[in-house]
């Protein structure tokens, strides 16, 4: 990438424009949007950047100006030097601890405590190094569902990015047949490399991770091997919502939905289309800004069948 463009804003403004750009399905897809705070002490002033390979156009300045409803405030472009933004925008990444897990890139120590996985993410090209709130929010959900008891045979992770939440479900439940998929063709080789630094086995049988290609559940190998006990979807709110039916087709009775990508605001809409497909909350985290959704699907006939492993509904400020 090698031009930036940058609206600074009040934090309301910055994330209805994220919202808007989730529904806009045209949306070129060479332009990469993020939305942060400027800084810790200021928590309510924040920037959207968005970044391009090219310079940017009219065209482009519109589509982005096109997200604000009244129109966009001051945007800033600028030329970047020749590099990976996304790689160095990674590098140096502090280490997080997560439920039961410690996550780190190579130039980090590792955590040697009894009770904790250790998992080595370099900065890449591809999402999900742990730092996130969304990404650790799902590994504390995943060591909370192990802790009430869950049982996983079969798991599938759609979105994976770097393949983490894949491996620390692989970690939870070491005998589970597991699939990793992204619409991303980049990932694959990340998470193959990312495999091979934590001692991942590639491949089909149980105890092995096998990575696949795929928009969504559409992917033939994705319907053959279900249905799962397990599903994790990391993405954002409006494929959330699209997803849900497909989510609740792919699951066995009482199976489990692990979601993450939306913001807090974004929850209702998202857990309304899970309650049409069948599926009911079974506990909530709040991390950050971020909603982390623990969902069951119906059990057909009995109540009993549906309770296991559940928790009680709850919301956890981190």
């Amino acid at each position: 990438m090698s031009w930036k463009i940058t609206i600074h804003a009040p934090r309301p403004v910055i994330e209805a424009a994220l919202i808007a750009h989730e529904d806009a399905w045209d949306w070129d897809a060479d332009i990469v949007l993020s939305g942060s705070e400027v800084s810790e002490d200021r928590p309510d002033d924040w920037r959207l950047e968005a970044w391009l390979d090219r310079k940017p156009g009219t065209a482009d300045r519109a589509a982005i100006a096109a997200l604000f409803a009244d129109g966009a405030p001051k945007l800033l472009v600028e030329k970047l030097p020749d590099t990976d933004w996304l790689t160095a925008s990674q590098q140096g990444l502090e280490p997080i601890r997560a439920g039961r897990f410690h996550v780190h890139t190579p130039e980090r120590a590792a955590l040697d405590t009894p009770g904790i996985t250790d998992f080595v993410i370099p900065a890449s090209q591809a999402f999900g190094t742990g730092q996130h709130a969304t990404t650790a929010g799902c590994l504390a959900m995943l060591t909370a569902m192990k802790t009430s008891g869950m049982v996983v045979r079969n798991c599938a992770d759609i979105g994976t990015g770097t393949g983490l939440l894949a491996f620390a479900a692989l970690d939870l439940w070491p005998r589970a047949l597991a699939t990793a998929s992204d619409i991303d063709h980049v990932c694959p080789a990340v998470v193959a490399n990312n495999a091979g630094l934590n001692g991942i086995t590639l491949g089909a049988r149980q105890g092995e991770l096998t990575m696949l290609v795929a928009d969504g559940m559409d992917h033939p190998l994705l319907q053959a091997r279900g249905p799962y006990d397990l599903l994790i979807a990391n993405i954002l709110a409006g494929p959330l919502i699209a997803l849900s039916p497909d989510f609740a087709r792919a699951l066995v009775p009482g199976g489990s939905l692990l979601l993450a990508g939306l913001l807090e605001t974004q929850e209702p809409a998202v857990r309304a289309a899970c309650r049409r497909a069948g599926l009911r909350l079974a506990a909530r985290m709040v991390n950050g800004d971020w909603s982390i959704l623990w969902l069951r699907k119906r059990a057909g006939t009995t109540a009993r069948a549906s309770r296991a492993g559940q928790l009680p509904e709850w919301s956890r400020q981190w």
